[in-house]
């Protein structure tokens, strides 16, 4: 299987590992590369020193897409900056190339209806890569849900923070992507994989109020600290959904919980747990999730898109799904410039 990669920093190297683990040497990569820089990067993001990236993973490199895309591959893996994005997957899609994009989707909705005219026209695989619907504890709350356990639900709290300088200790933060205006950082996009578990849980909400900013020391020029609340809706009415992300917890958070009139269920994504509580308060199940690594959902996540790639599976994560959570974090984004809350029927491709 020919792999094309449109950027080869963290994300990218990682989705490369697992191809290699997965395919072994069925797979012959190409990568479309600007910047060129070969520094390899282990799992945990430390440098393996004295090791070049492009000799050991054998990778064919072109300094032109169209040059690349001539190669004809079977896939591309689109992991440039997020504001980067929809440019270069038009020109994969219109090679009839399937692709996997990092997410978010896009920073803005320049271009999104052309590409998912495009998509839509060729019935091309198109994956985005909310890595967090593989995580199992995530799974399970999910189905818990849809099972009626929690009833009514009345309330979610999600917290998501992370000192921003730890991201990547091999490169100077104030260059990340994430902190950069220009690139499409900024918390809300960067962290918006809570956004896209929010729709995946409970559709798209009504609307959203963000309040926060660029309120720390760190020197970058996006937002570092947003509070939300949105709107959720159900057929048994609204209810309250608060999310906050910012770049400047120490030791980090990340934890969603569902409140129901017939219990709760929290999963802490630190520590790796989840607990789920009955009606009467009593702890119903608990779990650990033993063996379990990080790595785990971006393997099953690879494995599914070679799955799409060959026909045996569908997308999980449409290109309309990443739609939503991108007109999530824009609304988020528009509430926090404009200081007022915002309907999602403001924010859509077509203006």
């Amino acid at each position: 299987m020919k792999i094309l990669f449109c950027g080869l920093g963290g994300i990218g190297q990682r989705h490369l590992r697992n191809l290699r683990e997965l395919l072994g040497d069925e797979l012959q990569v190409h990568a479309y590369r600007v910047r060129g820089q070969r520094i390899k990067l282990r799992d945990n993001l430390t440098v393996d020193e004295g090791a070049d990236l492009e000799q050991d993973y054998q990778i064919t490199v072109h300094h032109d897409l169209q040059q690349a895309l001539a190669q004809q591959p079977d896939a591309a893996f689109i992991c440039n900056p997020n504001a980067l994005h929809v440019p270069v997957a038009l020109q994969c899609v219109r090679a009839n190339v399937p692709v996997f994009m990092e997410k978010p989707l896009a920073s803005d909705l320049e271009g999104i209806a052309e590409l998912v005219a495009e998509v839509e026209q060729r019935q091309l695989p198109f994956h985005v890569g909310y890595n967090f619907r593989f995580h199992p504890g995530l799974q399970r709350l999910k189905a818990l849900l849809e099972s009626g356990f929690f009833g009514r639900v009345l309330s979610v709290r999600s917290e998501i923070g992370e000192y921003l300088p730890n991201w990547h200790r091999y490169e100077d933060y104030r260059q990340m992507y994430a902190a950069r205006a220009d690139q499409g950082g900024g918390v809300i996009l960067s962290q918006i994989h809570e956004m896209d578990l929010i729709y995946w849980y409970f559709g798209l909400p009504k609307s959203i109020v963000t309040h926060g900013g660029q309120l720390s020391h760190l020197q970058i020029d996006v937002e570092d600290t947003a509070s939300s609340l949105m709107r959720g809706v159900s057929s048994e009415g609204s209810f309250p959904i608060l999310l906050h992300q910012d770049y400047v917890q120490r030791p980090p958070v990340r934890s969603f919980k569902i409140v129901g009139d017939c219990g709760y269920g929290e999963i802490d994504l630190i520590v790796g747990q989840l607990r789920v509580y009955d009606n009467d308060g009593k702890l119903y199940e608990q779990d650990d999730f033993a063996g379990f690594v990080r790595n785990d959902m971006f393997r099953a996540q690879a494995a599914h898109f070679i799955a799409c790639v060959r026909g045996t599976e569908q997308p999980r994560v449409s290109l309309h799904d990443g739609l939503q959570s991108l007109r999530l974090a824009l609304a988020a984004l528009r509430s926090l410039r404009e200081e007022r809350e915002v309907a999602l029927s403001e924010v859509n491709i077509h203006g």
